[in-house]
């Protein structure tokens, strides 16, 4: 807990000395794979747990609302948290383990060709793991997002995006910052470019 530790001068000059150390690459990566599913007709799945379930919420609900510049025929991403399901996550993990809540859903719901966003901060939750198992086998294409030392999932991910920061707080800040950046980026493939002094959310959208 980095912010135990230091003033909020000294927290906020690390937090930007972090974002610094960001992989560029790692982050195109990630918005490539989103619009190359996008064009493709398949789905994007996101999990986490914690503070990294409310990020894979909130990328979600980006990725599917502010992505868009029509909303009335505009092709739209598919995508869904694994998060948001209470009823299944909790009968899932009361009946069979807490393992199992994000692999279990996604053999109801993926195929071949899609893509799995998998977020943890140690890239060591046994249901991050076991959901990105299932996927590779499956043909799905992952991505594992992490912080501390990336854990076995840094690994086990087809693809990374490596936040390597030793505080679990400032790895789900950071991945907080790349996924609106991201949002950005894809309504730009997607959407069409932001006429100058423009916006990217439409009119008619409303404020969150």
């Amino acid at each position: 807990m980095l912010g135990a530790k230091l003033g909020i001068k000294d927290y906020l000059d690390r937090v930007c000395r972090e974002i610094e150390r960001l992989d560029l690459d790692q982050i195109e990566t990630l918005s490539g794979l989103i619009e190359d599913v996008y064009h493709a007709g398949r789905f994007v799945f996101i999990c986490g747990n914690g503070g990294s379930g409310a990020n894979a919420s909130h990328l979600c609900e980006d990725l599917a609302k502010c992505t868009l510049r029509d909303f009335e025929s505009q092709k739209r991403l598919k995508v869904l948290s694994l998060t948001d399901n209470t009823a299944g996550i909790m009968a899932w993990a009361n009946d069979e383990g807490y393992d199992r809540i994000f692999v279990e859903q996604l053999k109801n719901l993926a195929s071949p060709g899609d893509l799995l966003l998998a977020i943890s901060g140690s890239g060591n939750s046994p249901n991050i793991l076991k959901a990105v198992e299932w996927a590779n086998r499956t043909g799905m294409t992952t991505v594992g997002i992490t912080g501390f030392q990336g854990g076995k999932l840094k690994t086990l991910a087809h693809h990374n995006l490596h936040a390597g920061v030793d505080d679990m707080g400032m790895a789900e800040s950071l991945h907080l910052v790349v996924f609106h950046w991201v949002i950005d980026d894809i309504y730009r493939r997607i959407s069409g470019p932001v006429p100058a002094g423009g916006t990217t959310i439409p009119a008619t959208a409303g404020a969150a």
